[in-house]
């Protein structure tokens, strides 16, 4: 059996800008679903969404299927989970709220064998080896990782410098949210400063030979961190988009809706289950498509060249 190939990090050595979708809906469908529509990467958000371990690998079996690549953002940087994740097939990696150098260090050696790393062998058990069949699995296992590290705090930037000093870091993201939260500007990450300092976190990335990356939900602000150098951006978020999604036929009932108790209810939940299931799945399967095709006909036609060289 081959070896099981790092989409995400060969779609970063590619030079093109890689567009993904955050994934906090725990439900295995809705991997499948987004990973049909044509993102080149989806992140199993499992420090902010509701997975245990088996919704994780579920999530990583739905998407093996398409040509996307799965990243996995674990709880925190714990070594036994980070091995248990490793296990399951993960090879790309988002840890969230690096703070400093050693602590990157650390995150290196517990995602690497021995003797560049500390994890431990279980390859019998392990579905990332295919249960043993895959023959090389273990000499080639720490070469296809790819470890981006979460810069989210203005601590954390001050650090920043250190962090991609690091050999292993391959990629450094910027989480906006938290940032503009300890920069005191709470729920605004487009906040003026808050962009000035993730223009010149970009900037620190992309010259150490670093990639760079973040979320991003506003449109304009995406081609401007693309025009920037951004390597990889996240544009929405699954359960925003299914929500967005849901509200539109919501606000278009051709009927009154019905009521239990002399409380109305909306009007799917007045249908039966299936039915129900289905016009949610239908209706998040076709905001997905035109999300991702806005996305790309906004960089196209040259998405798929290498961004500019800004300092490198």
């Amino acid at each position: 059996m081959n070896f099981p190939e790092n989409k995400f990090k060969r779609g970063l050595a590619s030079g093109a800008t890689q567009y993904g979708l955050w994934l906090g809906l725990p439900d295995n469908s809705v991997a499948e679903i987004a990973a049909g529509v044509g993102f080149d990467w989806l992140l199993i958000d499992h420090e902010h969404g509701p997975y245990e371990l088996a919704n994780v690998l579920a999530n990583l079996q739905a998407i093996a299927a398409y040509d996307v690549a799965p990243i996995v953002r674990p709880v925190d940087d714990n070594p036994a989970l980070l091995k248990r994740l490793l296990d399951m097939g993960a090879q790309s990696f988002l840890i969230p709220m690096v703070e400093t150098a050693e602590q990157a260090v650390a995150i290196v050696a517990a995602l690497r064998y021995p003797p560049a790393g500390k994890r431990g062998l279980g390859t019998s058990m392990a579905r990332a080896a295919r249960w043993n069949g895959v023959p090389d699995y273990l000499a080639r296992a720490n070469a296809e990782l790819c470890l981006i590290v979460q810069v989210e705090t203005a601590s954390a930037l001050a650090n920043l410098d250190a962090i991609l000093a690091v050999d292993g870091v391959d990629g450094v993201f910027i989480g906006p949210s938290d940032l503009s939260a300890s920069m005191g500007h709470l729920g605004d990450p487009g906040h003026p400063d808050v962009v000035n300092a993730i223009n010149d976190g970009l900037a620190r990335i992309i010259a150490a030979g670093k990639y760079a990356g973040l979320l991003c939900l506003d449109s304009a602000l995406v081609a401007q961190y693309r025009a920037r150098g951004a390597h990889f951006i996240g544009v929405g978020v699954d359960a925003v988009v299914l929500a967005n999604g849901l509200r539109q036929p919501a606000t278009t009932r051709r009927r009154p809706p019905a009521t239990k108790g002399g409380h109305r209810l909306p009007e799917a939940v007045s249908k039966t289950s299936s039915v129900a299931l289905g016009v949610i799945f239908e209706t998040a399967s076709g905001t997905w498509q035109r999300s991702a095709g806005l996305f790309r006909s906004a960089a196209s036609p040259s998405r798929h060249t290498a961004p500019p060289d800004r300092g490198t």
